[in-house]
């Protein structure tokens, strides 16, 4: 447990696929830009690290939950990226304002570093402290 909170599979690979994303893994963690520097707010922080080994494996399709504080701060200051799924795209200003569309996260709105949203594809509201209110 993490604070009172279960671990929870948020993707998973099998077989080849998954050997295949390993080395991708490993070098996305060598070209992190971040190694020497962590904020809790709003980034970079474990949840950043997450969302770029994220964005160099789409095969994951990544969908990390809401209340991943830091998983929007975007990378050497990009305005514009790939989602961490990979399935759609974002617009950050340092993690602290932000739009997302994806058909794995949906629309999420990205408010001081807080995400709300809501999630078609598994239909759901992202909210965040709470995390998603639905049915997938």
């Amino acid at each position: 447990n993490w604070f009172g909170n279960r671990p929870e599979i948020i993707a998973e690979l099998r077989g080849k696929e998954a050997t295949e994303a390993i080395a991708k893994i490993a070098e996305a963690v060598e070209t992190y830009p971040y190694v020497d520097e962590y904020r809790l707010w709003p980034g970079p922080n474990s949840n950043t690290f997450t969302a770029y080994v994220a964005r160099k494996i789409p095969e994951l399709k990544l969908d990390l939950p809401v209340t991943a504080i830091g998983k929007d701060y975007p990378v050497n200051g990009a305005l514009f990226e790939r989602t961490p799924s990979g399935t759609g795209y974002q617009i950050s200003l340092y993690g602290v304002l932000g739009v997302l569309l994806s058909r794995q996260e949906g629309l999420e709105l990205n408010l001081i570093g807080l995400s709300f949203g809501i999630d078609f594809a598994r239909p759901a509201l992202k909210l965040p402290f709470i995390g998603r209110l639905g049915f997938g």
